[in-house]
């Protein structure tokens, strides 16, 4: 099922008219989220049609048994699975003893669900015909607060437009709840006890094996036409349920109304013996604040986020929609307070993946969050990978690895690998890559050299300790080689000497090596810290150079290209231009023998290491490898149109470009990959921010300065972001035959566009 039902708009998502069959791609793409909790759009009522219930809590996880057919040796031994919580959002209707059911009723009319991205909250309206005859009119609208981050506000109205009836709201909370994600059915949560005070219920309960403790709480008020009722709700409990009623008469067009306030305290952030009382304090926070003023102050905390992080575009509406709605989905998902924290695939979405960290955030989110806000938020997902490099040596260890060399998982929540497909698990190794890379970039964008002694030199030896035996010396070819790998191109699995594995393994070898000489020499104290740790001696550091210093690459003479790895020529060279439509997306229609013998590339892969080490190579070697090896991608990762929009843009190839960037931005809104139903692609939402910046506005650092080689395309009349640079932030706004820079700070900036200097002042904007 291809969307085509979201309603182009400039600021928000839009769906008319009620369709069964799009309610779970609606859950997803609906979803909201405050960074510290998120749901899927699920209706409050009852809904007794297909739907996928979801609910989550930052960091809480659940270490889900691996199943496997046989073991092997080093194999993790769980996949770290995000939970579905226990559910606050549950309000049962009632109507004349009928319950209000979408799936069930006898019509539904002017059904619309809207999610504001610009203010930051959910909202559903529609007029139904019971089965009782009784037509009513419902509008829901609700939010997770950015300002009170345990707490979550739902308004919820019913109108009866042709007679009075008897209307009940049963607001609940529900520990009930299962995975959709499951290996084994496991119970993953134990309810530790089920409790009410006043107008308030709040149900305990701890995820099994990882003894995370949690309280999910409610409160309620209810209205007529806005006046606050003060009748007694009756209240009813079970083992792992909560409910309170309230019962009203109402008549023909009154509006009943219900505020249902919400939310988890967890004991990552409370002693486990307070959460009772810490959910009372929010509680109070929210009654006090009240719907109306908290929605208010939702829109001012997302009006200041969308002041630095917009990207305005003129003349393209699905485009606006389409890069408005990954910023929107990013910083629903991560704010950048919690260092414990960081960006799963999935955010609050769904459940595929684990909802744990990949390299995504290495090689894809840290350049938008380092762009669009303070830039410790970036430092703390640096710090983040930091605070697990014990379990990366760990991790390196258990395959036979010594000397302190770490491997960091493809898959985490606590530092420990919980992916278990081997040919991930064992062979993906350039993600080790991806983590050194960010390290650079963070230095490279935002000139704090700090995070390097303090801690980015560990992260970076051990890794490079990695690569040094990971390589093997081959005498038939006088190199060394990286053998059995699998590299960003997951249809190619166990290849030798990929090439982007080599090269980044190349890399980090040598940044390493710049790093201890440029700590050494100008912060020895961090340095006889860092060696005395490490116990890095020069021999180790020479024989580390050597590796490195005779790398073997893959190439072809007669293409005048690195091949993705050996052999690659020995496939039969189809063009996906060539391949029969009806065969996409192959990772669905074709077996997976099939796929690895095919010539076929997932994603960016040869083309990624063109895109990370830009600079190393010309204009005329990236036009040679995008001619190569672009007819042979298929684009079936999240990952992979974004790098090729970009370096489409360096080539100058517009209308290539932007068809790469609308594919990116509407991967999940228009559902290219069939799949949106499991939840959004939150990390390649990034690289849609990046195709912008550095595609189409040609943003680098190079020579420790900013530097713009804006473009546009045919289809747009203008577009406008801001870069956070070093605490001083430039708008950049392009249009068809000029560009426009400003500058938000207390001095001059030089920056570079299309290779030459200029200056920007706090006074006076530039127009080039």
């Amino acid at each position: 099922m291809n969307l085509d039902y979201i309603i182009p708009n400039k600021w928000s998502i839009l769906e008319e008219g009620f369709d069964p069959d799009h309610v779970k791609a609606s859950e997803s793409l609906f979803s909201i989220g405050n960074g510290a909790m998120g749901q899927r759009a699920n209706f409050e009522e009852k809904y007794s049609g297909p739907t996928f219930q979801g609910s989550y809590i930052a960091g809480v996880y659940y270490p889900d048994k691996t199943k496997v057919g046989w073991w092997k040796n080093g194999y993790p031994e769980y996949f770290a699975k995000v939970l579905n919580a226990p559910s606050w959002i549950g309000i049962n209707v009632t109507i004349n003893g009928e319950e209000l059911d979408l799936f069930a009723c006898k019509s539904v009319k002017n059904f619309r669900r809207e999610l504001n991205m610009k203010e930051g909250w959910l909202s559903r309206s529609f007029v139904a015909t019971l089965q009782n005859d009784i037509e009513v009119e419902v509008s829901s609208k609700r939010f997770l607060s950015l300002d009170l981050d345990e707490v979550g506000a739902i308004n919820f109205s019913i109108k009866p437009l042709n007679s009075d009836a008897e209307i009940t709201f049963q607001p609940y909370i529900d520990a009930g709840i299962t995975n959709e994600d499951t290996n084994w059915d496991d119970k993953f949560w134990d309810v530790l006890n089920v409790t009410r005070e006043n107008n308030q219920a709040f149900i305990q309960a701890k995820t099994m094996k990882t003894e995370f403790h949690t309280c999910t709480f409610m409160e309620s008020q209810v209205y007529v036409d806005g006046e606050l009722l003060s009748n007694e709700p009756t209240f009813t409990e079970g083992t792992s349920y909560a409910a309170f009623s309230y019962t009203n008469k109402v008549k023909q067009n009154e509006t009943y109304s219900i505020h249902k306030f919400g939310g988890y305290t967890v004991d990552r952030n409370h002693s486990k013996n307070e959460l009772i009382s810490a959910a009372k304090k929010s509680l109070e926070k929210a009654k006090t604040t009240g719907f109306t003023q908290m929605l208010e102050d939702q829109k001012q905390a997302w009006a200041q986020i969308w002041d630095m992080a917009d990207i305005t575009i003129d003349g393209d509406v699905k485009a606006q929609q389409g890069i408005r709605f990954n910023i929107f989905h990013l910083n629903q998902t991560y704010l950048g307070t919690d260092a414990t924290l960081n960006i799963g695939p999935k955010g609050f979405t769904g459940e595929k993946y684990g909802g744990s960290t990949y390299w995504d955030t290495e090689a894809y989110c840290i350049p938008f969050y380092m762009a669009t806000k303070d830039q410790e938020v970036a430092r703390n997902l640096l710090t983040y990978r930091y605070n697990h490099l014990e379990k990366a040596i760990e991790n390196a260890e258990k395959l036979g690895f010594t000397n302190g060399a770490a491997l960091y998982p493809m898959v985490t929540m606590n530092g420990e690998e919980s992916h278990n497909e081997w040919e991930i698990t064992f062979e993906e190794i350039h993600r080790n890559g991806a983590i050194a890379y960010a390290i650079f970039n963070y230095y490279r964008y935002t000139g704090d050299f700090s995070y390097i002694p303090e801690m980015g030199l560990e992260v970076l030896i051990a890794i490079a300790r990695f690569w040094h035996q990971r390589a093997n010396y081959s005498t038939q070819k006088n190199k060394y080689v990286i053998l059995g790998v699998t590299g960003p191109n997951e249809y190619e699995n166990n290849v030798n000497n990929n090439w982007y594995t080599n090269y980044i393994a190349e890399w980090c070898i040598n940044y390493a090596i710049e790093m201890i000489d440029k700590v050494k020499a100008g912060h020895p104290n961090d340095y006889k810290r860092i060696s005395g740790k490490t116990k890095i001696t020069h021999e180790e550091v020479s024989a580390w150079k050597k590796v490195a210093d005779n790398m073997y690459y893959p190439y072809s003479e007669e293409h005048k290209v690195y091949l993705q790895q050996d052999g690659f020529l020995d496939k039969e060279l189809i063009t996906v231009e060539d391949l029969d439509q009806s065969q996409r997306p192959i990772n669905q229609k074709w077996s997976w023998d099939r796929i690895l013998r095919s010539p076929y590339i997932k994603q960016a892969d040869t083309l990624q290491g063109f895109y990370f080490f830009e600079d190393q190579f010309t204009t005329e070697e990236l036009e040679r490898h995008f001619d190569f090896y672009e007819p042979f991608t298929v684009h079936e990762s999240s990952l992979s149109p974004c790098v090729h929009s970009i370096q489409a843009a360096k080539l100058n190839r517009m209308n290539q470009a932007y068809t790469f960037y609308l594919r990116t931005s509407r991967l999940d809104l228009d559902d290219y990959n069939h799949e949106v139903h499991e939840g959004l692609h939150i990390t390649s939402m990034a690289g849609t921010w990046m195709s912008i910046v550095e595609g189409f506005g040609g943003m680098r650092v190079k020579n420790d300065s900013l530097s713009f080689e804006p473009r546009i395309p045919e289809q747009w009349k203008g577009y406008s972001f801001k870069v956070n640079f070093r605490n001083q932030i430039v708008k950049v706004s392009v249009k068809q035959n000029e560009t426009q820079f400003e500058l938000e700070g207390d001095k001059e900036l030089q920056i570079m566009v299309n290779g030459k200097e200029v200056t920007i002042s706090p006074d006076n904007s530039v127009v080039i």
